[in-house]
């Protein structure tokens, strides 16, 4: 088993940034890529970035050029830097993971527990 923590949400003003940490523990040999999700009250959860194991990014066209995803292997961490934040991002934000890419974008095997992030206005 995997088990992931995520840490670092909070209430901002619209335009501020934030970080996000998830830190994996438990069986993490059994993990490659990583991602982020996200989801608002009444809306359906949504893939936000991902990573794989080698570091290549993907970004959800709505977050691209505002937020950064990054991990840091020897600390089994994955990070999400989100700048110039909006008040459509106040979501619930999971950390995900998977053996392959092609899984955490469909269908994750381990989750966080999430992180709220409130973006006012």
């Amino acid at each position: 088993q995997v088990q992931l923590v995520e840490s670092g949400g909070g209430l901002v003003q619209a335009g501020g940034s934030l970080r996000l940490s998830c830190a994996a523990s438990g069986s993490i040999f059994s993990i490659n890529d990583m991602g982020w999700y996200r989801q608002a009250p009444g809306k359906e959860r949504e893939l936000v970035a991902v990573i794989s194991s080698a570091g290549s990014p993907y970004y959800a066209d709505s977050v691209r050029g505002r937020f950064t995803i990054s991990r840091d292997s020897g600390k089994n961490t994955l990070y999400l830097q989100m700048n110039n934040l909006k008040p459509e991002d106040t979501a619930m934000y999971y950390c995900a993971a998977a053996t392959t890419m092609a899984m955490v974008i469909a269908t994750p095997r381990y989750w966080g527990q999430g992180t709220q992030v409130t973006v006012s206005s």
